[in-house]
């Protein structure tokens, strides 16, 4: 991510605070060293901050322009459906047809307008987005996304499938596997209920059993593989998707990591996980009948700002 674009993400969301006053705008600050900061959920419930539901239309709309500054042009489109899936979900466990407003909190901490470090955050129910700016660079994990359902199978939007592609590319990896690379990536017949780092505020992987290595794979899986990394990293704007892939190339794609937990049928309970020393990306889709998908992006060195932070306070800051 360049420069420009992180002066693009300040300005976003000064706009958005100078629109705020009142309780609206307490609700949506904290300082940048609240312990807070690192304490996140995917689940429904209420969060700190200030939701859409409360918001003006202008607020909300300088909200989703400060959210779209942190992803992709597609990362944007996809946590704007995941804000249009839950209204379906809503509808369809309620029966209710005009849904009150989206349940989605904007918190920013610390001070765009000033020179030391500071952080925005989207969280709500299966969109937990946390950008964390220091010294003119910035880093965007953790990155979660969840789709419930991971297919709509009534309505008018039956059949709309919002991380279609997170699924398809593990399906075809592991399908695509030899026999005995087959053995070696499955790691349990059963898939976990959820991912397992849950929302842990730092990643260890040291427990997780590796499956299959990448340098142990035909050129095709290879091609999947990293496919499949990429879509992640695609989350994020083209600059520091760019660059997340660079440091996994630094580390050595040999060492990146394919597992996968539960059934390969359509329609049943499965878990992958990819790691490598620079990230972790786990999927799961078991509840709800295997209609209900978890994603998530996590980086061992860059969650809330990890490395970015040390070198700016080292700097003298």
């Amino acid at each position: 991510m360049s420069g420009d674009d992180v002066t693009a993400m300040r300005e976003a969301a000064l706009r958005f605070l100078g629109a705020l006053d009142g309780e609206r705008a307490e609700a949506a600050r904290a300082g940048f060293g609240s312990g807070e900061r690192t304490e996140w959920s995917y689940l429904p419930g209420p969060r700190p901050g200030l939701p859409l539901v409360e918001m003006t239309a202008e607020q909300e709309e300088l909200a989703l322009a400060l959210l779209e500054t942190g992803c992709s042009a597609a990362g944007a489109e996809v946590a704007r459906a995941i804000i249009a899936l839950e209204r379906i979900r809503r509808r369809l466990v309620t029966g209710v047809e005009e849904i009150d407003g989206d349940r989605y909190w904007f918190r920013i901490f610390g001070d765009p307008a000033g020179d030391g470090p500071w952080m925005w955050r989207v969280n709500g129910h299966h969109l937990a987005i946390h950008v964390t700016v220091a010294g003119g660079e910035c880093t965007v994990t953790p990155s979660f996304l969840g789709s419930e359902p991971a297919m709509v199978l009534s309505g008018p939007q039956r059949g709309l499938r919002v991380l279609a592609e997170e699924e398809e590319l593990g399906r075809a990896l592991l399908a695509d596997l030899a026999p005995d690379q087959r053995r070696t990536a499955i790691v349990d017949e059963t898939a976990p209920d959820d991912i397992l780092t849950r929302v842990d505020p730092v990643v260890d992987l040291s427990g997780f059993p590796p499956g299959v290595a990448y340098g142990d794979l035909p050129a095709s899986s290879k091609d999947l593989l990293e496919r499949l990394v990429r879509r992640y990293f695609q989350r994020a704007p083209a600059g520091y998707a760019e660059a997340s892939w660079r440091r996994v190339l630094d580390a050595g794609l040999d060492k990146v990591t394919f597992a996968w937990a539960g059934s390969d049928r359509r329609g049943e309970g499965h878990y992958y996980r990819v790691a490598g020393p620079t990230f972790l990306l786990e999927y799961d889709n078991t509840q709800d009948d295997a209609n209900h998908v978890h994603s998530v992006w996590r980086d061992p060195r860059y969650d809330w700002g990890g490395d970015l932070l040390a070198r700016h306070y080292a700097a003298g800051h």
